[in-house]
């Protein structure tokens, strides 16, 4: 299949749907909806990260709300009180008003439309759920401008009681090959992604399932001196928490550090992990692979050809994503 491109229309339809249905714990509706994005390419869910929040509004102590956006709200409050910050946390110092946050998870959905490691397309879509944060001034501590009264540094917390019920939001939607070829046009600093990418094709991980099995895209974008957009690219494995740190002893080597990698690789679920890992993400620490090279220069030959071929190379030319 060719590389997948919506038009904004598209994408806003895209998000209208998702908006317009509850979170549930295993997405079947949201899957139903990605489901359709392109004939004969079947979503499934990756990932989820959570633990962020983003700033909310300002909602009265019978909970009726003041504001969706807090920021904006407290700039327009001020340029009532004529730019003066000591009238504004007079006016309102005794009001009982609340601050909220939105919590959030992110989850990831990918499906496969070829054989590449790239041929996939990645649905990201956030969980959010409005919280308490907390009050909006502290009478203990009084802002002093109008930074401290949006970010206090000590804030007047309050117990993350849901202010509204949890809804989905669209994210992003991107095809990895369409991505691939803007990170490697770029010079955006990805010159690593397409090397693992091409890696991986000739590993015997490539025979082990799909490489979006296994991982997945995390894009960040941004604008250059010259304002020019540029997208970085790393990757994220969908196996990270099962996977524990290597026990190094100096001394291991042949046996013992054979079945580490073994242990690995289990733990992951696809061959030669533990050398994807010694590229993108730290588990796998460099010292590994200069040990297992040097076991191979022993004589010890308990790795694959296809992987003795990479590691080699690896040495010879380290690289990262």
């Amino acid at each position: 299949m060719s590389i997948y491109t919506p038009d904004e229309a598209t994408l806003q339809q895209l998000a209208g749907q998702i908006a317009a249905i509850p979170p549930r714990p295993h997405h079947s509706a949201l899957l139903e909806i990605a489901n359709q994005i392109r004939p004969g390419c079947t979503f499934r869910h990756a990932l989820n990260r959570g633990g962020w929040y983003r700033p909310g509004g300002v909602i009265a102590a019978d909970g009726r709300r003041v504001a969706d956006l807090l920021e904006a709200w407290a700039k327009e409050e001020l340029k009532d009180c004529a730019d003066d910050v000591g009238e504004l946390v007079e006016r309102y110092a005794e009001s009982g008003l609340l601050v909220t946050r939105h919590t959030g998870r992110t989850h990831y959905f990918v499906a496969a439309y070829g054989p590449a490691p790239a041929d996939f397309l990645q649905l990201e879509v956030e969980e959010l759920q409005e919280v308490l944060d907390r009050k909006l001034i502290d009478t203990d501590r009084l802002p002093e401008d109008i930074q401290e009264l949006m970010d206090p540094v000590i804030p007047s917390e309050l117990e993350a009681q849901p202010v509204g019920a949890p809804r989905y939001r669209f994210r992003r939607l991107i095809d990895m090959r369409q991505t691939l070829a803007r990170t490697a046009s770029g010079g955006s600093g990805n010159a690593g992604l397409p090397r693992m990418l091409s890696d991986w094709s000739h590993s015997s991980a490539s025979s082990r399932g799909h490489f979006s099995d296994h991982w997945i895209a995390g894009l960040r974008e941004h604008q250059d001196r010259y304002h020019n957009p540029v997208i970085t690219a790393s990757l994220i494995s969908r196996h990270a928490r099962e996977l524990k740190p290597f026990h190094w002893n100096l001394d291991a080597g042949g046996v013992e550090l054979s079945a580490q990698l073994q242990a690995f690789d289990r733990a992951a679920g696809y061959p030669a992990a533990w050398y994807f890992h010694l590229i993108a993400g730290t588990i796998t620490p460099p010292k590994i692979a200069y040990a297992v090279a040097r076991d191979l220069d022993a004589g010890f030959s308990y790795l694959p050809d296809t992987e003795v071929a990479l590691l080699r190379a690896w040495v010879v030319a380290p690289y990262s994503v």
